[in-house]
């Protein structure tokens, strides 16, 4: 399938309305970067500029400090203290995390912990023994369990003997991702999923986002795939590093992040350009993935500024979501070590 990106500012011959094919990497003049990505209070679009006029038209109107509300437009409209990520909607029951790495992670991370399961007779070792030094430290409930019974709280998974249950995920809010690139002091990097509904492909993603440094991860709120056992399991605990953002439109939350100075650039195996050879891969960043068996949606791909491929032989079909999110992470981390 060929591209139909369009970067924004491109001229047209005719006013008919359509999409005008991306540049990719033909034209680097073309593809200029973009600047830094605006701080959040600086966006229209977001809530910590609507806090920001809403505390300055006060100012103009009433005396008194008012550095309680500038403090406040500066973490985007949120309570002093409270952590920027992961603050919005969740899941609706406990969930079993297991496996000794997810676990591990999740521990390491501060993740709550409602119990820690642990098998009878278990052959313990350096994961075993942090887990469990972790654990009574904090005072968590410590359960023994049989092997039948760790199976069947994990539905038959491969446990290795260590299951914690922990509370529904907090999913973040997309302006977070952006400010979580922000205060780094690097160009944002979020991988977005279109439509992919598989936990397991999810979870390979979040491992692929959290090994190439991308600042999160963005998913639909509706028929797509969220943080559950199964994609902490296949995460290996990087969905205790890396944040999931859900967007209830995602076509309208792209938009928002070009608006923000991000490029967009959807993966798609009939790309005009390979990924490897983006002309601005140093730039603020948006991979969009496509679902594992319809790819792109077309708003979602009219919204991209480019189309991206991954080549690969012939007599091979296509790439699953969390591979082709891995290859293009690995080739955008790439790019920007070779041109820092």
């Amino acid at each position: 399938m060929a591209g139909n990106s369009q970067r924004r500012g491109a001229t047209r011959s005719s006013n008919k309305k359509g999409a005008v094919a991306g540049t990719g990497g033909k034209n680097r003049r073309a593809l200029e970067g973009r600047g830094p990505t605006p701080k959040a209070e600086d966006r229209t679009y977001h809530k910590a500029h609507k806090a920001k006029v809403a505390a300055e038209r006060r100012d103009a109107t009433s005396s008194g400090p008012r550095a309680h509300d500038a403090k406040s437009a500066a973490r985007g409209g949120r309570p002093s203290g409270r952590t920027p990520s992961r603050t919005t909607r969740s899941s609706s029951a406990n969930e079993v995390v297991n496996g000794r790495n997810a676990v591990l992670e999740a521990l390491r991370a501060n993740i709550p912990v409602s119990a820690v399961y642990i098998a009878t007779r278990l052959e313990a070792d350096d994961r075993t023994k942090e887990i469990l030094n972790i654990a009574s430290g904090r005072g968590y409930n410590l359960l023994e369990v049989t092997k039948a019974e760790l199976d069947r709280m994990t539905d038959g998974s491969v446990h290795q003997g260590v299951a914690i249950q922990v509370p529904p995920y907090d999913y973040a809010d997309p302006e977070d991702l952006l400010d979580r690139a922000h205060e780094a002091g690097e160009p944002p990097l979020i991988v977005a999923l279109d439509g992919v509904t598989d936990p397991r492909n999810l979870g390979a993603v979040l491992r692929s986002a959290g090994a190439f440094g991308a600042h999160g991860v963005l998913v639909p709120e509706r028929r797509a795939a969220g943080v559950t056992a199964s994609a902490w399991k296949v995460s290996a605990g990087a969905a205790a590093r890396v944040p999931v953002a859900r967007a209830t439109n995602l076509v309208r939350t792209l938009t928002e992040y070009k608006a923000a100075g991000c490029f967009v650039v959807g993966l798609d195996g009939g790309g005009p350009v390979a990924v490897g050879e983006l002309a601005f891969g140093k730039d603020p960043l948006v991979l969009v993935v496509g679902s594992e068996g319809k790819g792109l949606s077309r708003l979602v791909r009219e919204t991209c500024d480019v189309v991206a491929s991954i080549p690969i032989l012939s007599d091979v079909e296509s790439l699953n979501a969390g591979v082709a999110a891995g290859i293009s992470l690995y080739e955008v981390a790439r790019l920007r070590a070779a041109e820092d």
